[in-house]
């Protein structure tokens, strides 16, 4: 089993983990399709691997016409689709008591629907290949709940839910189901919390102790280099000093 010719689409490219994840495949020698919404981060992961199989498609995962086209490019382009990294996510963090509505509808429709989305955009072709492989950046908040982050967190426990479902249910199509739980990696996930001061602690936090997404990368490609009879469902990811 090899990482090398195997069609994969990465959802959520243009930094930190999925970005980390684009040039580890690439090197490994798949064939990529990668996704997210700033087109000009797209180009500059292509254009720093020049001899790499590339192609970038703009998309927005909460709207599923512009996934779907992501999976077209690779099936007009291959005519496959080995593997899906659902990747895109984002972490605003607040006690429920603040209310912050606006902020739990995107949560669940970037961190809950762009999965969905992923999933219903591809699965049917995977269906029909009767092979394929489908993973998901969950958190080790999708394990632990933990105070002024409730919502994210069960966010993350439906994406945990919504993945073994999936095992359970297409295991006999020969697809695998993964997620990747980590814990506290150095990202921008950070920017995605509007409270100034909780975003400065927690990324002073992921400088310090944290992961980088090297150390995810490195999960993805270890999940996907397995043989068939081999699927890795669920792989927490915690720096060694987390207790959480």
């Amino acid at each position: 089993m090899t990482i090398k010719n195997k069609v994969i689409v990465i959802m959520g490219a243009s930094s930190g983990i999925g970005e980390a994840t684009s040039r580890l495949l690439a090197e490994k020698g798949a064939k990529l399709i990668i996704a997210a919404r700033r087109l000009d981060r797209l180009e500059a992961i292509k254009a720093a691997n020049p001899k790499a199989d590339i192609h970038i498609q703009q998309a927005d995962v909460t709207n599923y016409e512009e996934v779907k086209k992501v999976i077209n490019l690779a099936m007009d382009t291959y005519g496959r689709v080995d593997v899906l990294y659902n990747n895109a996510g984002i972490m605003p963090t607040a006690p429920i008591v603040e209310g912050r509505r606006d902020e739990w509808q995107q949560m669940i429709d970037i961190n809950i629907m762009g999965v969905l989305n992923g999933i219903a955009a591809v699965l049917p072709i995977m269906v029909e290949q009767k092979t394929g492989h489908i993973i998901a950046t969950d958190s080790v908040a999708g394990h632990v709940v933990y105070p002024d982050s409730a919502v994210y967190c069960g966010t993350k426990f439906a994406v945990r839910a919504i993945m073994e479902g999936l095992r359970q249910e297409q295991g006999k199509n020969n697809i695998k189901s993964t997620i990747i739980s980590p814990g506290a990696v150095a990202t921008e996930l950070y920017k995605t919390i509007n409270d100034k001061q909780v975003s400065e602690d927690l990324h002073k936090a992921q400088k310090e102790w944290g992961l980088i997404s090297e150390d995810i990368a490195s999960a993805v490609a270890f999940a996907i280099d397995t043989p068939d009879r081999m699927a890795i469902s669920d792989m927490i990811v915690r720096p060694t000093r987390q207790l959480v």
